[in-house]
């Protein structure tokens, strides 16, 4: 390989090194600022794995440059007139320039495709309880805080959980008062003593919300509203899910926290 190949090889590795970097970089600041979860951790952690090879490249570049004093010898063994060398990077640039929303726009809908099948996943968890156990799950709808359903709650709920290990955070949120004032609560276990009658500090069981949860718990309680609501942030899923039985109302809260995405192998 002559002096002329080298130079022309060593402009191919620099271009296409820094065009992936680019890409990367471009990638990584959408995934992080927009929270993005795209792929799956195999391929998250390739893409960690690739920035080292990227900058090897360049670096291997710039030393064959060096060594081979890029400059003179382009300038001495091309025969292109220098605009014509100006034209092809201006096209390249525009390639790379229009081509970045249409990254960004893949990253999105791979996000979306994320969203949907967790939100799917949940469904089906919420759908399995209610099928697959309705006899406990009306049992649990007959809400009374007393210990009697506290431990029936605790003891259906634990079963749930423990059955598959890939189940999310499952809740049961009621309707309630704390003195004068409606409340919601939220139960996922037992804290009291079996040992001794004296219930548990109803207090311990207030479900922090957002005024947009309360919004939607209020629709679902106070104004018979039936359907479920997911909501997705930052790797973050939840689903409220409604179940009415002989008049009385409760919802299923799922919750399940994801860093990867769904899309690759």
């Amino acid at each position: 390989m002559n002096s002329r190949s080298i130079v022309r090889l060593s402009n191919v590795i620099g271009i296409a090194s820094i065009i992936a970097l680019l890409y990367w970089v471009f990638i990584y600041t959408s995934v992080t600022v927009f929270g993005f979860r795209v792929f799956k951790e195999i391929i998250t952690q390739t893409f960690y794995v690739s920035v080292a090879g990227i900058l090897a490249l360049m670096i291997g570049a710039f030393l064959l440059n060096v060594m081979f004093n890029l400059t003179r010898i382009a300038d001495h063994h091309t025969s292109l007139h220098p605009s014509d060398g100006s034209a092809s990077v201006r096209r390249l640039g525009i390639i790379v320039t229009l081509s970045l929303p249409i990254l960004f726009s893949l990253l999105y809908a791979g996000d979306r495709y994320t969203r949907a099948k967790k939100e799917s996943l949940l469904l089906s968890g919420a759908q399995s309880i209610i099928q697959n156990d309705r006899l406990n799950v009306n049992r649990i709808a007959r809400y009374s805080f007393d210990e009697k359903w506290l431990l029936e709650m605790h003891e259906i709920l634990y079963l749930q959980k423990h059955i598959d290990r890939h189940f999310p955070n499952v809740y049961v949120i009621v309707s309630d008062t704390l003195g004068s004032s409606p409340v919601f609560l939220g139960f996922e276990s037992y804290y009291g003593n079996t040992t001794d009658s004296i219930l548990p500090d109803k207090q311990r069981y207030v479900w922090p919300t957002t005024q947009e949860e309360r919004q939607y718990l209020s629709s679902v309680f106070y104004h018979n509203n039936s359907q479920y609501r997911f909501s997705a942030s930052d790797g973050s899923y939840e689903l409220f899910y409604p179940y009415v039985k002989d008049g009385n109302r409760i919802v299923f809260y799922f919750s399940d926290y994801q860093r990867y995405g769904k899309v690759g192998s």
